[in-house]
């Protein structure tokens, strides 16, 4: 223990590795509903043929693999910086992971849910409950905007002057 009236900064300092684990959960959350997708697009029929076979589910689900891959290696680049130089030192890429994989998350969810149509905002998938515990976590973790603003403030610091 770092002792008496330091208890904030030992919870700081678990915050960045936290968020790490966080974030590798939501693209495994991510994964699964792409692969729900993916399933349900093949069995599908509207219009007389897989919904999969269909302009708009192929964009998708292309889509929603592009967004997947780019939180999973800003994830990656975060976690390689806090071995690196610290969590300290990687504060602006912990949060734009923390902005990034929850929206990310939600996005293909979301997509997710549309390719089920009404099946997906019922109980007899897992999307709806997916959906609405990523939604609660983009609040509990601190808003996006927090860590916008956290992001630009550190990005323009060598721009700044010292007041």
């Amino acid at each position: 223990l770092l002792g008496e009236g330091r208890g904030f900064e030992i919870a700081q300092g678990r915050l960045g590795p936290g968020r790490i684990h966080h974030c590798m959960r939501l693209i495994g959350l991510a994964e699964r509903a792409l692969e729900l997708m993916c399933k349900r697009g093949t069995k599908r029929i509207a219009f007389g043929r897989p919904v999969s076979d269909q302009g708009v589910t192929r964009e998708r689900i292309a889509e929603a693999r592009c967004m997947i891959d780019q939180a999973r290696l800003l994830t990656l680049k975060a976690a390689w910086m806090i071995d690196t130089v610290g969590a300290k030192g990687a504060r602006k890429e912990i949060a734009a992971i923390k902005v990034v994989a929850p929206r990310m998350a939600l996005e293909v969810v979301d997509r997710a849910i549309q390719t089920y149509g009404g099946a997906g905002v019922s109980d007899d998938t897992p999307l709806a409950m997916m959906w609405a515990g990523l939604r609660s976590l983009r609040i509990a973790d601190g808003p996006d905007e927090v860590h916008l603003r956290d992001i630009a403030r550190l990005e323009l610091r060598p721009l700044v002057a010292p007041r």
